[in-house]
């Protein structure tokens, strides 16, 4: 793991608070999930950043020396990003919008957001920019690279760049499991996480906080993964499809062969769908249309997934009720 801005905002957030409790709630992060992001830092810099005690936390001398680069680094990106968000606003009065700009990390809602853009306004010409990494779809919204960025968040831990874009939730779906068709566990409409613990697991690369999120799922189930390939979306459902690993994936993944796609049971890790923009930017003007028309890609989406319309049949009406007001 390169170490990237948000863990010198993370390790920054951890020394302000001094202690994780209060720095997860900072971040808008469960402390497991904090706790184990953390680690990964530290992996990555060789070393402990912080020893723990009665009163909290403090800095060791490795933490002292990130810190001090932490304090210069990171004023001077936000004074980039603000001087580039002005430069890119004063260009965009200069002249109409010709282009939908659309950033997204690869799922199924980017393409349905094309085709209904396309349909709805054929003048307009639709530019697409996809990533792995959430962080740099939302930065280059905020700094007027995009007009619009098509992410996900898990459970309730806040979008990158809060304080710059507008975000509304799109809707929210529960993370399945997919197994081989032939696995022992396909034929059960539902799996306990645990059940899966002597699996290798498979999943698709990203930097947001998902692989955190994951871990500290498996830590309240009694286990920690074996074994994760973390590899393109082809390549996951083909480990999937010959046995080779289980994955996760949206509720919404569509029907493949050679494999099936169940709930975990009680839910333990939920994705939202989040579409973001600059508030002061053209895009702020077109953002409601935008997210009506997200909304029905992921309606469509839904639609194709029987297994997520089995579980959301399988639910009580109230809940049933409340994720169909989720997803208006």
């Amino acid at each position: 793991m390169e170490l990237e801005l948000r863990h010198l905002r993370t390790i920054r957030a951890i020394a302000d608070a001094g202690s994780l409790t209060k720095a997860a709630t900072a971040l808008g992060l469960a402390q497991p999930a904090l706790s184990a992001q953390l680690k990964r830092i530290e992996r990555s810099l060789g070393g402990t950043l912080f020893e723990r005690g009665r009163s909290g936390v403090r800095a060791t001398a490795l933490g002292e020396l990130v810190l001090d680069r932490a304090r210069i680094v990171l004023p001077a990106v936000h004074e980039l990003q603000e001087e580039a968000v002005r430069f890119a606003r004063a260009g965009a009065r200069c002249g109409p919008r010709t282009a939908f700009r659309l950033g997204g990390t690869h799922g199924p809602l980017l393409g349905g957001l094309v085709d209904r853009l396309a349909a709805a306004e054929p003048g307009v010409t639709v530019v697409t920019h996809t990533s792995w990494s959430e962080r740099e779809i939302a930065a280059s919204a905020a700094e007027g690279r995009l007009d619009y960025a098509l992410i996900g968040a898990c459970g309730e831990s806040a979008p990158p760049e809060a304080g710059r874009l507008a975000w509304a939730e799109v809707a929210r779906d529960p993370v399945f499991v997919m197994l081989a068709a032939d696995h022992p566990l396909a034929a059960r409409p539902e799996i306990e996480l645990a059940e899966l613990a002597a699996e290798a697991w498979t999943n698709v690369p990203g930097d947001g906080c998902f692989a955190d999120c994951f871990a500290a799922a498996c830590v309240r189930a009694g286990f920690t993964p074996a074994c994760v390939y973390e590899t393109d979306t082809a390549s996951c459902v083909h480990l999937v499809q010959v046995g080779r690993a289980v994955g996760l994936c949206r509720a919404t993944f569509p029907e493949t062969p050679g494999m099936v796609t169940r709930p975990l049971s009680g839910a333990p890790l939920l994705w939202r769908h989040l579409l973001g923009w600059h508030p002061e930017a053209p895009a702020a003007l077109r953002a409601a249309d935008v997210v009506g028309h997200v909304r029905a890609a992921h309606t469509d989406a839904a639609a194709r997934s029987s297994s997520y319309a089995r579980w959301l049949a399988d639910r009580s009406p109230v809940l049933h009720n409340a994720v169909e007001r989720v997803n208006r």
